[in-house]
């Protein structure tokens, strides 16, 4: 038997950076995570930082190597078939700056610092279950090596992303999702080639498109795809191909190609599970909520909610106030929602829908121009692409 302030479930960069952020105000915690280490460190996700997330990095000591491989940019351009380019200027109209910076690197400096101050970090285990939410005392049980283990706390955070165990343990009455599922994916591809100079997405009669980066020499490239499509089935001089032809020719010409290190298909779907604490557990990050990668915001609200939560537990295990963890789901929730509608908007702006006729087709292009003539609509955009304030 193993005792803690904060059982953290999932050890990916929610339950890493609240772990790191909890050691920093003395509080315990241990985490549990289903994967090996080197599986979790070698998973390639997004990278594209909000302000408030590189602010809250650079905070709590995790700033440096995002300054030094990382890249600021003052919004991402949207390349429109037959229209000019467009930046959404979040530094014109916030004073702020994005970044980009990937997860990856992200979780390999998390687990560094973990272990540099002694964090327990217990990785694959298996069998993990919830018991006495609702007590004074919760525990959680699991098998490590063929042993069954037993792990008390005082809180419960599940941090174990969409197919985890911890959203499993609000009981199902009190659970209420919303979900919406998009006909196409995203064919992406990961090149050591230098991307170019800012986040691009193309929006195109042949599908979407999206340029990214993660360092210097590392490039993210995505196309809009069927769901039913075989990565195995694009090599990689077809794909370049197809990327270009969806981007303008000044800028695909701009576009280094390569080989590939990693090739997959990324479904689009949004979801919301509510609410998003039960007794002593409390959700953050993809075990509450999912958004289609067109917003750039999974990653950052997984840091707001951890913000968020680390709040509340300093209140209530310090002060024994319990006002934050009372309100954190609500809290918390006001954030996902605006980066779910958000995503949602954007998703439907850029992309082709199956079903898409030429009233919607239309209707679609005078939106973009009315974002290209409305300073108004320009400044609203990037207040809520580069991440609304915490609360």
């Amino acid at each position: 038997m193993e005792r803690t302030q904060v059982a953290i479930i999932g050890g990916g960069p929610a339950g890493m950076l609240l772990s790191h952020m909890l050691h920093l105000d003395g509080i315990d915690s241990v985490v549990l995570e289903r994967q090996t280490r080197d599986h979790v460190l070698k998973r390639i996700r997004a990278g594209v930082l909000e302000y408030g997330t590189v602010k809250l990095l650079r905070e709590v000591g995790l700033g440096e190597r995002m300054e030094r491989e990382g890249h600021a940019h003052d919004g991402t351009w949207i390349a429109w078939e037959n229209r000019r380019p467009f930046l959404i200027d979040t530094k014109r109209h916030t004073g702020k700056q994005m970044w980009s910076f990937g997860q990856t690197a992200i979780t390999e400096e998390l687990y560094r610092v973990r272990a540099r101050d002694g964090g327990r970090v217990i990785d694959d285990v298996r069998q993990v279950t919830l018991h006495d939410l609702t007590g004074e005392r919760p525990w959680i049980g699991f098998e490590r090596n063929d042993k069954t283990q037993r792990l008390e706390c005082e809180f419960v955070a599940g941090c174990d992303g969409h197919h985890g165990v911890s959203r499993n343990g609000i009981p199902k009455e009190r659970l209420r999702t919303f979900e919406r599922a998009y006909p196409f994916g995203w064919l992406g591809i990961m090149s050591e080639t230098p991307p170019l100079g800012d986040i691009m997405y193309a929006q195109h009669s042949r599908g979407f498109a999206l340029a990214s980066q993660r360092n210097p020499m590392l490039s993210r490239y995505y196309i809009q795809c069927d769901l039913a499509t075989d990565p195995d089935e694009w090599p990689d001089e077809r794909f370049w191909e197809e990327l270009k032809l969806r981007f303008p020719p000044d800028i695909a010409h701009k576009i280094v190609t390569g080989p590939s290190v990693e090739k997959s298909i990324a479904p689009l779907r949004s979801f919301v599970s509510e609410p998003m604490s039960y007794g002593r557990l409390f959700l953050a990050g993809d075990s509450a909520h999912i958004v289609p990668p067109t917003g750039a915001k999974g990653l950052n609200l997984a840091v707001s909610d951890v913000y968020y939560l680390h709040r509340a537990l300093i209140a209530q295990i310090k002060r024994s106030d319990g006002r934050y963890l009372e309100r954190y789901s609500e809290t918390a929730l006001r954030r996902v929602w605006n980066a779910e509608r958000l995503s949602w908007q954007l998703t439907q702006l850029l992309h082709v829908f199956p079903d898409d006729d030429d009233f919607t087709r239309r209707v679609r292009l005078d939106e973009f121009d009315y974002l290209q003539s409305s300073t108004a609509a320009q400044a609203a955009l990037a207040e809520q692409y580069v991440g609304l304030p915490f609360e």
